[in-house]
């Protein structure tokens, strides 16, 4: 972890803390030219952009006032809600996918195959099982959790 994830961590946590609100990820990435911090929140029935600006304010507040300064750089601050395909990334996360559609992509091939999306239907400490489909027909597939690369809830079409 970076030391400004790590950072922005520690100062947003008691913001979310207090407001019931959940971490969901943090990013500080490079794009062009411009510097972006990225704060991913959400709550049990959704984010909306009063509580973004609410967590932005009071984040900007504290990262200002920190000295040294964490972020040297100039860079946009950015918080939102993770969207309808948030990521899978936390135990809890995982958890709460449990029966819905999901994406996985794998370090390396199974079956002939890197990525999968279907019914997230059983869950391990070790292990997910999704239900897919190939072609017609449903079929299950089960998956190390040390195999997974990145997760996150998809949209069927």
């Amino acid at each position: 972890m970076s030391t400004v994830v790590k950072t922005v961590t520690e100062l947003v946590t008691p913001i979310l803390e207090a407001n019931n609100f959940e971490l969901v990820d943090i990013e500080f990435v490079k794009e062009g030219k411009s510097w972006y911090l990225r704060v991913f929140i959400d709550k049990e029935n959704g984010i909306n952009i009063e509580e973004c600006a609410l967590v932005s304010d009071q984040l900007s507040e504290k990262l200002d006032s920190c000295d040294p300064d964490p972020i040297p750089q100039a860079y946009y601050l950015e918080v939102s809600s993770p969207g309808a395909e948030r990521p899978l990334k936390k135990p809890r996360d995982f958890e709460r996918a449990l029966n819905k559609y999901i994406h996985v992509s794998l370090y390396q091939q199974l079956d002939g195959e890197k990525i999968y999306e279907g019914t997230l239907i059983a869950l391990s400490d070790e292990n997910l099982t999704l239900e897919y489909m190939d072609k017609t027909r449903k079929k299950t597939v089960k998956l190390k959790r040390k195999q997974i690369a990145q997760a996150r809830l998809a949209i069927k079409f």
